[in-house]
């Protein structure tokens, strides 16, 4: 670290470090360290639980919100835009050509067309004439009863009054600006005389040493900060190394060894010694009853065709389909009778 003494002679300060920035670098990163140990350890403890909250609450419960978010909001008006709304401004749209796009069109093209026609006409072959006639008076009468007489009143009386003005307007300026660069100057050597030369005197021999002073320092504190955050999470590294290396010994590794060693083994002789035949009686039941109930299906099928052929003989068999003939009775002249002694079971 910084604070440990060199095993050597001490080395010499570097160029343009006196024993004043020596003198202040020491205690000011003894006293950064101190203050910012506490606070690293704090910031990383506060960044674990922050991320494993992170982890664990926050992200789980923000994408449940957005789901739900989506199901209360975006769902019901996306629905509501695909099978309302945009029906409706279909049928809005086409209501609307129907009622108004349609009528103004045809009121454009067979009533206002033929008028805007007839307005052309008229302006070209009446208007035009007429306007051009009355431009033309009104023109004429204008030169002459304006523009003549402003051009004689600017000619020989405004101009010369002007150029008179002008003059005395011209001296005026130059005797104010005459006036305003003398005070400007008087002005200008007092402000420099009392105000500039001392603020420059302060700021040469006072200002800049204490500024200097006051960057080493402020330097100083700055590098003193860098080493000690530095140095703390070091010190906070080797802490949550030290705390998850102790919760693994103290919590994970009995837990573990009470999974591998004891439950484990308890779990294989249940399941080895009571799930295993019960699942196998359990089979061997379902087995039973499934074969059972085979059995009385076909029993019932079996009584049902009995009786069915008791009380309604053979069906009929179709033209050119096989006929269908119980496997348990033998057909044609071999069939059993009351009085034989032959039968399926005993014939040769």
């Amino acid at each position: 670290m910084d604070l440990e003494k060199p095993a050597g002679p001490p080395a010499a300060a570097p160029a343009g470090e006196g024993c004043l920035v020596v003198a202040i670098r020491v205690p000011v990163r003894i006293v950064a360290l101190v203050l910012v140990v506490p606070v690293r350890v704090a910031w990383d403890a506060l960044v674990v639980a922050g991320r494993f909250l992170n982890d664990a609450l926050l992200r789980p419960l923000g994408r449940a919100l957005l789901w739900v978010g989506r199901a209360v909001f975006v769902w019901p008006f996306v629905g509501l835009w695909r099978y309302v709304l945009v029906p409706s401004g279909k049928g809005l749209v086409w209501l609307g050509k129907v009622l108004l796009v349609l009528p103004a069109t045809a009121f454009y093209r067979h009533v206002l067309t033929p008028l805007g026609h007839g307005a052309v006409w008229l302006y070209a072959r009446v208007l035009t004439p007429i306007g051009a006639g009355a431009w033309a008076a009104a023109v004429w009468l204008g030169r002459c009863l304006l523009v003549v007489p402003a051009l004689w009143l600017y000619r020989w009386v405004l101009a010369p009054v002007g150029r008179a003005v002008a003059w005395c307007a011209r001296g005026l300026v130059r005797l104010v600006g005459a006036a305003v660069a003398g005070i400007g100057t008087g002005l200008y050597w007092t402000a420099r005389i009392l105000l500039v030369l001392p603020a420059l005197a302060v700021w040469r021999w006072v200002l800049v040493p204490v500024g200097r002073v006051l960057a080493v320092v402020a330097r100083e504190v700055g590098d003193a900060l860098g080493h000690a955050w530095r140095i703390a999470g070091y010190m906070s590294l080797a802490v949550g190394r030290f705390m998850g290396r102790l919760f693994r010994w103290v919590f994970v590794e009995p837990v573990r060894w009470v999974y591998l060693r004891v439950l484990t083994p308890v779990g294989h002789v249940v399941r080895d010694a009571v799930l295993r035949p019960v699942g196998d009686a359990a089979r061997a039941v379902g087995r039973a009853a499934r074969q059972a109930l085979a059995a009385a299906r076909a029993s019932v099928r079996q009584a049902r065709a009995d009786l069915r052929r008791t009380l309604f003989g053979e069906p009929a068999a179709e033209p050119g389909k096989p006929q269908l003939t119980h496997r348990r009775e033998p057909t044609g002249p071999e069939t059993r009778t009351l009085g034989s002694s032959t039968t399926a079971l005993t014939k040769d």
